[in-house]
């Protein structure tokens, strides 16, 4: 693929915008302002987060040996890569600041984009959001804590500041993105030379073994289940698509280069994990990379893994951030009744008011995790589920995309069709099942996912009475602007 796009190329680019979103000339857009390189800092700085340094606990404790271990590893990054293929000739052929939105409003209409959109504007994106500011405070209450409800302040905290560094402006955003990024990056490289370079002569055990007796397929699958999520999130380079500045087909790169990229750092910290620890150690570990640098280093060491478990969060929150609002952006584009939220501002080059709700949620879900006691696993149980099925959903759009524009042009098609994504809508039901199972299955640990699949039926509801709120909104518009009419007349005469 080249690098290289024509004028005219950004012209139809922008004009398929456009038509997406129905707009006008007159409207502002958003802008092709966002390299490669923003594009790759953005999917390893979402998908590089806490859960390297608190996941690889849980695979160990599930996995017989250490072989299997870093297979499993590298199978995640495999089947990554199988659906950031089929992301990226999604992005490609129908590039769109609604990701996702876009993918599945052509594929199924309006209704189930906007069901999708109301779930990721009070679910999917927001709870992503919670659940790494709660990493942020449980890590920043350990460097300096702020009492009983330290966690909580610190993470209604960072929520603020970093919707704030959006809302200045996406090139702001950006910027603190990249910088984000490489401090994240110089913290795992820490890590992992620590690890191969300062390992003890034998490995330590930390605690009694707590690996699985073997290799039993349930083990593994449930193993699997806490790579992926460890993989997760690379699929939001999506809703930056319409903003590439080199056209959509750089979004391929992105995707596919951002996944390599993840799965080597992901393989190399768990051989540094490995190489101190062991296996079973790794297994028994707390805090495995915690421990790591207190083997290697010396108990000084333990504030430092917690300010680089801290900047991982950040790095992710902002990452999530950034990309959430636009496809509020884009529902508000669409839905009369959330005018409000589809408007993009000029100035800032950023869709304010998007952020702004996009926050606000954001908030309240930090008092959920609070209120339950449950802190990230009440959000993790409240977003697992309508994450995955809308993330099927999205697999199925390919395939009747395909039929449905099949002249449409695709400047990347996923290799394999349609094992690839065969193989990625599989994977989907599995977590889907998976995740159900985890948050329902334990009577003490059901609000999140009950409270999680509330929010998406009262959005349901919502979508069967669309359209007699939006025809109440139009008639009194319309009195409104008689009213308009009457009163000059009136004032002329």
């Amino acid at each position: 693929m080249s690098d290289s796009v024509s004028d005219t190329d950004a012209r139809n680019f922008k004009n398929t915008l456009s038509k997406d979103f129905g707009s006008d000339t007159k409207t502002a857009e958003p802008q092709l302002v966002l390299s490669l390189f923003d594009a790759v800092a953005l999917i390893v700085g979402i998908v590089v987060g806490a859960g390297i340094f608190s996941f690889p606990s849980l695979v160990a404790g599930n996995t017989g040996s250490p072989a299997t271990f870093l297979t499993l590893w590298i199978l995640g990054g495999v089947v990554s890569l199988i659906g950031a293929m089929c992301y990226a000739e999604l992005a490609t052929t129908f590039p769109s600041a609604g990701g996702d939105y876009h993918f599945l409003k052509r594929a199924f209409g309006n209704r189930l984009a906007f069901l999708f959109a109301w779930a990721r504007m009070t679910i999917i994106q927001t709870g992503s959001v919670a659940i790494l500011a709660f990493v942020f405070g449980d890590y920043v209450s350990q460097l300096y804590n702020l009492g009983e409800f330290s966690p909580m302040i610190y993470a209604a905290l960072i929520i603020s500041i970093m919707t704030i560094i959006n809302i200045i402006g996406i090139q702001f955003g950006a910027g603190a993105q990249k910088l984000l990024t490489t401090l994240e990056f110089l913290g795992i490289l820490a890590i992992i030379v620590t690890g191969f370079f300062f390992a003890p002569a034998e490995t330590a055990v930390a605690a009694p073994i707590a690996t699985t007796s073997g290799d039993s397929s349930a083990s593994i699958g449930l193993a699997m289940v806490f790579v992926l999520l460890t993989f997760g999130g690379w699929n939001e380079a999506a809703y930056i698509s319409a903003e590439m500045r080199r056209g959509s087909r750089q979004i391929a790169r992105a995707l596919i280069g951002g996944i390599f990229i993840i799965t080597a750092l992901y393989v190399l910290i768990n051989l540094a994990y490995l190489n101190v620890l062991g296996l079973e150690g790794v297994a028994a570990s707390k805090a495995v990379a915690g421990d790591v640098m207190r083997l290697t280093l010396g108990a000084g060491a333990a504030w430092l893994i917690s300010l680089m478990v801290a900047i991982a969060a950040i790095t992710s929150i902002n990452a999530t951030i950034f990309t959430g609002a636009r496809t509020n952006y884009a529902m508000g584009r669409d839905f009369p009744l959330f005018t409000l939220l589809g408007r993009w501002n000029a100035r800032a080059d950023a869709p304010i008011n998007a952020f702004i709700v996009q926050g606000v949620i954001s908030l309240g879900l930090v008092g959920l995790g609070m209120w339950t006691r449950e802190g990230i696993q009440a959000i993790v149980d409240y977003a697992a589920p309508v994450f995955w099925f809308f993330f099927l959903l999205v697999g199925i759009s390919l395939f009747v995309l395909r039929r449905k524009e099949p002249d449409a042009k695709r400047p990347f098609r996923v290799p394999l069709y349609p094992l690839t994504p065969i193989i990625f809508c599989l994977t989907s039901c599995y977590l889907l099942y998976s995740s159900l199972t985890y948050a329902l299955a334990d009577e003490n640990k059901r609000w999140g996912g009950i409270v999680g699949i509330g929010v998406l039926l009262v959005g349901a509801i919502l979508l069967i009475a669309l359209p007699t709120i939006e025809n109440f909104l139009q008639i009194n518009q319309t009195r409104r602007n008689e009213d308009e009419v009457s009163t000059m007349e009136s004032e002329l005469i």
